[in-house]
């Protein structure tokens, strides 16, 4: 179903940090209280990744900001490039490229593209609720599609339903890598930490959706945040929904604190839980990952729990999609999670 919006504010008055991005105009629509659209026409789609070990090169964002409003997500100070902040403004301003589709259709036709692989979601997700209004994710998809490129896809969003049959047509012409993130099982948790994002029991609907038409579906368990989604039940009842649902594996691993995504996280983690911050200073220190100690322990705890689930191998798609459908997400991309 398409969605119906009204504008009700328009500004042709670049915000700072948006002229050089290609600023068209600002969209308040009351489907989206309290969120501002920022239309910009991009010059590219397609963003080469300097990064070794990463299982692709080439990644493709419609949006900047998310509406998910993740308190711990990594890509939060991408924001500040845009003379935005990493915070609310990071939640609430989202820049959306509107003619990706258009330039990614011709950048794939060129003669110098080969082919790799690309990869949605590894920064800000494609499926957040702005893809409701601007439906850029079908254009994407049949441009790689049509040009014989494989892609991944990893999101919090369940309106990737709405594109099951696009996904399972390109499926059958290119290898097609599906995983949701689903990190928070607590209703209380996912309430404070991923406020924007469709429920837990929602995304594990997600995940038997895209089983069910044939995918071998990954599952970021990521992030694990220490002291509060670490202890064995809540991991246990998670990994046992995950697998019910049907998918193939899952990848888990602690909590990053990169950037403005530190200063953002641990001011939410002072108001609500100002106990565990001196445990976080432990954990921490002044760096971005947790102490190895840490991450052995939790190595420790995770490993038994996915062998109980089933959870750490591959599991093999269903026949009549078997041949198209390509295997499970490198573990390598959860650190784009």
């Amino acid at each position: 179903m398409r969605w119906q919006s009204q504008t009700l504010e328009a500004d042709d008055g670049a915000l700072p940090g948006l002229e050089r991005a290609g600023f068209v105009r600002s969209v308040q629509t009351p489907e989206f209280e309290g969120i501002t659209f920022h239309e910009v026409l991009c010059k590219s789609a397609l963003n080469k990744v300097n990064g070794d070990g990463l299982p692709f090169n080439w990644t493709i964002n419609p949006m900047r900001g998310c509406s998910h409003a993740c308190t711990y997500c990594f890509a939060r100070s991408t924001h500040e490039y845009l003379d935005l902040d990493a915070g609310n403004d990071f939640d609430n301003q989202i820049v959306v490229k509107t003619n990706v589709a258009a330039v990614l259709r011709r950048e794939l036709h060129k003669r110098s593209w080969h082919r790799e692989t690309v990869a949605l979601g590894s920064n800000t997700d494609p499926y957040q609720r702005a893809e409701g209004r601007y439906r850029l994710m079908p254009g994407i998809i049949g441009a790689l599609t049509e040009s014989g490129t494989g892609f991944s896809v990893l999101t919090k969003g369940t309106l990737m339903r709405r594109d099951l049959p696009l996904l399972t047509q390109a499926a059958r012409q290119v290898p097609v890598h599906l995983a949701v993130s689903i990190a928070i099982m607590d209703p209380e948790l996912h309430a404070g930490l991923e406020s924007g994002t469709p429920s837990p029991r929602a995304r594990l609907e997600l995940v038997r959706a895209l089983a069910d038409a044939g995918f071998a579906v990954n599952v970021m368990v990521a992030p694990i945040i220490p002291c509060l989604t670490d202890t064995r039940a809540h991991l246990d009842e998670l990994f046992g929904a995950i697998a019910e649902a049907g998918a193939a594996s899952v990848v888990a691993f602690p909590m990053h604190l990169r950037g403005s995504t530190r200063g953002w996280f641990l001011n939410w983690l002072a108001e609500q839980h100002p106990a565990l911050l001196r445990r976080y200073r432990q954990l921490y220190g002044r760096g971005t990952s947790v102490t190895p100690e840490y991450s052995a322990w939790l190595r420790g705890r995770i490993e038994p729990l996915l062998e109980k689930h089933g959870l750490n191998r591959e599991r093999q798609a269903e026949p009549e999609v078997r041949a198209a459908v390509s295997h499970t997400p490198d573990p390598q991309l959860a650190l784009f999670a």
